[in-house]
């Protein structure tokens, strides 16, 4: 029996995600981003393809590194403008039943107490489907536009993340206990004083001293995804993480991650299979191979370069638009997406150049598509289940919505043929469909901040 592969359609509540350029193709509607309509539409599609879930990417600041301005990322529409994720999802989840929500918030930025309310609020509305993608953060401008000179150190924010994780655990696991709310009409009693407790936390970043705002929600802690793959991510991911985001261009390299990420779980206490991998992947595909490599050609007409560059620019801390196109790149210590510099590294080698990586954007981004015919997409993905030891795939836009549309129509079948796709969404809430219980199990680190604990 086949592995089920976990899908999830990877966007952002803006134009240009992470294929730039792609927004100029006739057929792509993601300059509809502001439209409601546009959205829940697009989350019926998804819960019609059996998609575990959305998963929505988020940045605070503006992509102001390369030429040391935004004028590249404004006219290219880089991932700005940009729009709150966490708003459009009451609307989605009302135009669906099954569909999970995967949310990037910045906890750098937002206070965990409010954050956790939301949070809360948001599991309640959509019937405990609501997922935390965690993030430090990584730009500097959005260190800038929140009243700071610039954002912490790598590894710091880590620090600062995993006493933020202490706090929010304490306000949705450790405030209401199970049997709080009683709603008692008759005698007067909504909650029951002597089950709700005050969270009291004097910590070196933060100081709390209140009840949590919301009463318990279907699954209590939202689902915790996590994207970092540096070390010190990886670190954070086995303490806290259930659902990992990882990247990669070869199945070894990719297996070697999830090994070592798991392998850390396991050191925690945690069992292996309390961790769900997705990793990221970009899909052309159609009836014939033929089919799909002339779409292929037809998107790569549409590709912005510069607009690219600007994206890689920020995400790696490196101003390319000062080297020319053969002079050796000056890597230093980037205090943004660290793993991002290293897989370049890996790739191109010790010394690379703005050639290299160019040669490496061929859609936009510096993620491969995976272009064939759906039976040959179909085996790749099982492969990489079989071989990389990943349960899932985030599914990058291209063209939207056709992207979600061909692997709906051409593949999903394929993979349900061959036992490796569900036919049918299972009942509950977000954690049970991904993993079989609702709330986080004993073995989490949130288990010791529970009230009966």
């Amino acid at each position: 029996m086949a592995r089920e592969i976990r899908i999830n359609a990877f966007d952002m509540n803006c134009i240009g995600h992470i294929q730039q350029g792609l927004w100029t193709h006739p057929r792509d509607q993601s300059t509809r981003y502001t439209d409601i309509h546009y959205w829940t539409r697009l989350a019926q599609k998804l819960e019609a393809g059996l998609f575990d879930g959305i998963f929505f990417a988020d940045v605070l600041g503006a992509y102001d590194v390369y030429g040391g301005n935004t004028d590249a990322t404004l006219k290219g529409a880089v991932q700005l403008p940009v729009n709150d994720p966490s708003l459009l999802i009451p609307a989605m989840a009302a135009a669906t039943r099954h569909l999970g929500f995967g949310v990037t918030c910045n906890l750098t930025y937002e206070p965990p107490f409010s954050f956790a309310r939301r949070m809360s609020t948001l599991d309640h509305l959509s019937g405990g489907r609501i997922g935390w993608n965690i993030v430090t953060g990584y730009l500097d401008s959005a260190a800038r536009a929140t009243g700071l000179t610039g954002q912490m150190a790598h590894d710091d924010r880590y620090d600062l993340a995993d006493e933020y994780m202490s706090l929010v655990y304490k306000l949705w696991e450790g405030c209401w206990e199970d049997g709080a709310v009683v709603n008692d009409r008759a005698h007067r009693i909504y909650a029951d004083p002597a089950k709700v407790h005050r969270v009291h936390h004097d910590g070196r970043q933060y100081k709390v001293d209140a009840l949590h705002l919301s009463e318990p929600s279907p699954q209590r802690t939202p689902i915790l995804y996590q994207a970092g793959a540096s070390t010190r991510g990886r670190q954070f991911a086995a303490m806290h993480a259930e659902c990992v985001f990882v990247n990669g261009q070869s199945m070894s390299g990719v297996r070697a991650i999830v090994d070592d990420i798991r392998g850390l779980a396991v050191k925690q206490g945690r069992q292996a299979s309390d961790l769900s991998v997705f990793l990221g992947a970009t899909v052309i595909t159609g009836k014939t191979e033929a089919e799909a490599r002339e779409k292929f050609e037809d998107y790569k007409q549409y590709v912005d370069i510069e607009a690219a560059l600007a994206h890689a620019s920020a995400s790696m801390g490196i101003d390319f638009a000062k080297y020319e196109m053969d002079e050796p790149i000056q890597t230093g210590q980037s205090q943004a997406i660290v793993s991002n510099v290293e897989a370049m590294t890996r790739t191109a080698g010790p010394t690379w150049t703005k050639r290299k990586l160019i040669d490496q954007l061929v859609l936009g981004s510096r993620q491969a598509p995976l272009v064939g015919s759906a039976e040959q997409v179909a085996d790749t993905l099982i492969a990489w289940t079989e071989q990389a030891d990943v349960d899932g795939f985030n599914l990058s836009r291209t063209v939207t919505p056709e992207c979600f549309e061909d692997f709906i129509d051409l593949v999903v079948p394929i993979l349900q043929e061959r036992g490796a796709y569900k036919t049918a969404y299972r009942e509950g809430v977000y954690r049970e469909k991904l993993f079989g219980h609702a709330h986080l199990p004993d073995t989490h680190q949130a288990a010791r901040y529970r009230a009966h604990a």
